[in-house]
């Protein structure tokens, strides 16, 4: 079930607070396994247990981005935004033609942070609600020392076509950044095979670990480029020999947080232990439930084209008329929160999270319940289970 912990105070005379269900596209529940992690008693940074429990967390980062044997991981101790940062900070340089494929609004923010390091930016766009053309990329790689590209666009739930852009930069000899926030983990994600050089994630997301931590794998290209930088990093926080340093020679460079690090790595293992392919499996599979049972109210998919629609926030355009905010305040007042579109999709969409803990039948069901007081319409609650039980494909609108 999809529930913040109840609390108290310490002398835990408060009641304790109302569950609550989030089916947001992040942060989703903390995993069972991630929260007792959290009560382990407090050690050192520099501490061998906690090197020994990094090293652990290298080794599951390995193989839940599908790097070569020895790419060097990491967890930089912010969110899934300044695993973005440090990519341009680290592998761009002042003058450098950095290609940024922007569909939404975490392409954009790619953008702004690359010229912010200086970069000299160009853009590959696609209009909302649809993914990159890999010919646009081919149409403009020369010249280009990076590609950024968002595998899962957040804001519009579109999924961008990584493995026919990656196959394209490696041939030009660019590096390879993609934003894997809502994909690594919970869809498939293959580094080495695809060619990335940088990926990043939050930990927050398909994980369902505590926020406060982005997962990093870096490859071999992408060192050496930073190897050959002619200026020092500018970001000295997550400078990548200061995290070499500190991950692979043991020797200090910032406090880390870690009991974050302890959450996330009991998290990602319960995450290997389900498998990722059954992971995605059931993200499919409420996915298309939740569809059914929407369909008929007059919900109907964001994204046209059905390959390109991103399965772990499920966008759905909102029937003519559907009063968004009002709808979400009652739903809040019930202590359930969904997320509606981001600023053009603003009152377009909503954006169900199916990441983590999210994926999973409960939360929905308890949705649907509430949806059925909220609109007045009977049966969605039947309606959702009879479609996890017999699974159907979603017509798409023409």
């Amino acid at each position: 079930m999809l529930f913040l912990t109840p609390f108290g105070t310490l002398t835990g005379m408060l009641d304790a607070t109302p569950e609550h269900t989030l089916l947001t596209p992040g942060p989703t529940p903390i995993h069972p396994r991630a929260m007792q992690a959290l009560t382990r008693p407090m050690l050192g940074h520099m501490d061998p247990e906690v090197f020994a429990l990094n090293r652990e967390i290298q080794a599951d980062l390995r193989a839940m981005y599908g790097t070569e044997a020895h790419t060097f991981t990491a967890l930089l101790a912010g969110t899934g935004s300044l695993g973005m940062e440090a990519g341009f900070a680290n592998l761009v340089e002042p003058g450098d033609d950095v290609l940024v494929c922007a569909n939404g609004s975490f392409g954009r923010r790619m953008a702004e942070m690359a010229a912010r390091y200086g970069a000299h930016v160009r853009l590959v766009t696609a209009p909302l609600g649809q993914a990159i053309n890999p010919d646009d990329v081919a149409a403009q790689l020369d010249g280009a020392k990076m590609v950024a590209v968002v595998h899962g666009e957040t804001s519009t739930g579109v999924l961008n076509p990584v493995p026919e852009i990656a196959r394209l930069v490696r041939q030009s000899g660019a590096l390879l950044t993609v934003d894997a926030v809502t994909t690594a983990g919970m869809e498939p994600f293959h580094m080495a095979q695809w060619g990335v050089d940088y990926a990043y994630t939050g930990a927050q997301k398909c994980l369902s670990a505590p926020p406060g931590l982005a997962p990093v794998a870096i490859s071999e290209r992408a060192l050496a480029r930073f190897a050959d930088r002619r200026t020092p990093t500018p970001l000295w926080y997550c400078d990548f020999q200061g995290l070499r340093d500190y991950w692979e020679d043991h020797s200090y460079h910032h406090t880390v947080p870690v009991n974050l690090h302890y959450a996330l790595h009991a998290a990602l293992r319960a995450a290997l232990d389900e498998g990722l392919e059954a992971r995605q499996q059931r993200v499919q599979e409420v996915g298309v439930a939740i569809q059914a049972t929407l369909a008929p109210l007059g919900f109907t998919p964001y994204v046209h084209r059905p390959e390109d629609r991103l399965p772990t926030v499920l966008a759905l355009r909102l029937p003519e008329g559907f009063d968004d905010a009002g709808v979400r305040a009652a739903l809040r007042e019930q202590h359930i929160s969904v997320t509606g579109g981001l600023g053009p999709t603003a009152g377009l969409i909503w954006r169900l999270g199916l990441m983590g803990e999210t994926a999973r039948p409960a939360p929905y069901l308890i949705l649907m319940r509430a949806l059925e007081r909220i609109l007045g319409e009977r049966g969605l609650a039947d309606r959702f289970l009879s479609a996890l039980n017999e699974p159907q494909e979603i017509a798409v609108p023409a």
